[in-house]
């Protein structure tokens, strides 16, 4: 091609991707309009955090001078350093600095960190500003939980002004759009206005190919059928896969916070198919995704109209008198409740309990904490009682900050500046389909149970009844994850060890509150660790504990095994009282509503 033919293309690609940023633009301007106004108390802590903080820190200084100087020294010495390196070797011309002695980041993996002096320069001084966070413990004055709040913030702050957020800073987004003639940028652009119009001009990153999975296509696929369904949730039962069963089925209840298929992904990781290739008769609950008229749904609603409802129909269609009920986290909250509930009435249907990630002792409430105050909680509390339930953007927004590196800037980055598509990649589907909660019950969670832990003490109040967690009597299985930053471990640990039960098993997965969980033998990852001897807090558990290699799924079949009855013929789904209403993932998991048959 000629010169002037290859002059002629670049023009007419230039003035097509002109005609697109403006079109781009006015999309952006509109979406950004209609942005949904976050309350300032859901936003970030109080002011009055900040304020405090700063004042102990300026009387301490007052103090004891000495100690700001030091401070300020180390920075400025610092700060002096780099500066003077980064221009003795500008002006020699080397192109290959010595690296910094900062941490090791894999937001910085590009050589260009560390063999230009300009980029080499950039990352160390950020990472000397990072610095910041280490006069937070140097405070004396605040308490354990208000400077556990303010590092966390602070990192947060750190981590937004990292330079890979921002264009002129990220070699990586620099090379991309010199090797794409500024193509990137545009489809960065592109891909900006297209998460903004579809949340209403919130900046929500789109993790996943929302295109390439459908959920009961390529999603939820385990065969069975929906047996039972009330305004709270359907009931699927699992069709077997082996001509015999246990006699006891189990009942599954996952989290209403988010959609039950995170254990039903895929055959080769679904804890669903497992259990049913084990031979067992499985019910897994779906819950229904509320909308403003559940405003008045509270915990008891759960307990009633959920556990026990659903507990009784598993009874009813396998002609049992006793289940083995699972719960994962929330959900294994309520199970505790549940449980404490039915021990009043004399109800003897449950068997035993699982408990996946679950939190009952609610005195040390891990990272997740610091969202937990009243500065959160009360305008939590506001937005949820106007709005009718608590909607799922502040959920989701809450759970992304606690890994914002992982699930904010990386994806930004990468969308945005890079100008890439989102991956097909199926957990990160799941973690964008999220769920509302009804207004009452999400008070009640947060309030009676994060905050005043009376499940742990005084006792929570729930379906007529205070519910204690000493009265959790029934043989317990229960899983922790080494790095779950929703659930910590060693708080569920704690929680085991206050149940009432003379047959506890705690087992502590690696990885974290998916992971962990969703971890099928075939993958021989994490491994997990046991320990049966009593000890006298968590960490001395886990310093005794044996690790295994692998899932922990064989051990907890291996310990359902005996708590199951002897085999009997496979049931097929339903029973003339309940006969199957649809096939599986059911009408819920996808946004449908209670309706007539």
């Amino acid at each position: 091609m000629s010169g002037d033919a290859l002059a002629t293309k670049a023009k007419e690609r230039l003035e097509q991707n002109l005609a697109r940023i403006e079109t781009l633009t006015q999309r952006l301007v509109g979406a950004m309009g209609r942005g949904r106004k976050v309350p300032s108390a859901c936003r970030g802590p109080s002011t009055d955090l900040y304020l405090k903080a700063a004042g102990t820190y300026w009387s301490e200084m007052m103090r004891d001078p000495a100690k700001l100087m030091e401070h300020q020294l180390g920075y400025w010495g610092k700060t002096l350093q780099h500066y003077v390196e980064t221009q003795q070797k500008m002006v020699q011309g080397a192109a290959t600095p010595a690296p910094g002695d900062g941490p090791s980041d894999r937001r910085f993996a590009n050589p260009l960190w560390n063999t230009h002096p300009w980029f080499a320069f950039i990352k160390q001084q950020y990472l000397t500003n990072a610095e910041v966070r280490t006069a937070i413990d140097s405070i004396e004055g605040l308490e354990p939980r208000e400077k556990k709040r303010l590092d966390y913030f602070a990192g947060q702050i750190v981590d937004m002004f990292s330079p890979t957020n921002f264009l002129a800073t990220n070699p990586d987004a620099l090379q991309k759009a010199l090797e794409t003639d500024g193509q990137s940028l545009i489809d960065g652009l592109e891909n900006l206005v297209r998460d903004l119009e579809a949340n209403e001009g919130n900046l929500v990153v789109t993790l996943a190919d929302g295109d390439a999975f459908r959920v009961g296509e390529n999603l939820a696929t385990t065969p069975g059928e929906v047996v039972f369904r009330n305004h709270l949730f359907e009931l699927i039962q699992y069709s077997p896969t082996t001509d015999d069963v246990r006699e006891t089925p189990i009942v599954l209840f996952p989290p209403w916070i988010n959609k039950f298929y995170i254990l039903d992904l895929k055959p080769q990781n679904s804890l669903i198919r497992h259990v049913v290739d084990q031979g067992y008769t499985l019910f897994v609950v779906s819950w229904i995704n509320p909308d403003p008229s559940y405003a008045e749904i509270g915990m008891t609603d759960y307990v009633e109209d959920g556990y026990v409802q659903a507990i009784e129909v598993v009874k009813e269609i396998c002609g049992v008198k006793k289940v083995n009920a699972v719960g994962y986290c929330i959900a294994g909250t309520t199970l505790g409740l549940a449980l404490s509930v039915l021990k009043a009435r004399k109800d003897k249907s449950v068997n035993s309990a699982t408990f996946f990630t679950t939190l009952t002792d609610f005195s040390d409430q891990g990272e997740v904490g610091v969202f937990l105050d009243d500065d959160f909680v009360d305008g939590i509390e506001a937005e949820a009682r106007e709005a009718g339930v608590l909607d799922k953007f502040y959920m989701s927004r809450t759970f992304s900050f606690l890994r914002a590196r992982d699930l904010i800037y990386q994806p930004a980055i990468r969308s945005y500046m890079m100008g890439e598509a989102p991956p097909a990649f199926d957990l990160l589907y799941w973690n964008g389909d999220g769920t509302n909660l009804p207004a009452r019950m999400a008070v009640e969670y947060l309030r009676g149970l994060c905050q005043q832990d009376r499940f742990a003490t005084t006792g929570f109040t729930v379906a007529g009844h205070e519910a204690k967690i000493s009265d959790v009597t029934v043989p317990v299985f229960a899983v922790g994850c080494e790095s779950d930053h929703i659930a910590a471990w060693d708080s569920s640990w704690r929680g085991v060890q206050k149940m009432g039960s003379k047959d506890k098993t705690f087992v502590l997965s690696g990885s974290g509150h998916i992971a962990g969980i969703v971890n099928p033998p075939a993958k021989k990852k994490y491994g997990y660790w046991t320990n049966a001897a009593p000890a006298e807090n968590a960490q001395a558990w886990r310093e005794a504990a044996t690790r295994h290699e692998g899932s922990w799924w064989p051990a907890w079949i291996e310990w359902l095994e005996p708590r199951s009855g002897e085999l009997v013929p496979a049931r097929q789904p339903g029973s003339k009282v309940h006969p199957a209403l649809g096939p599986a993932p059911g009408r819920y998991v996808t946004g449908g509503r209670l309706a007539a048959e």
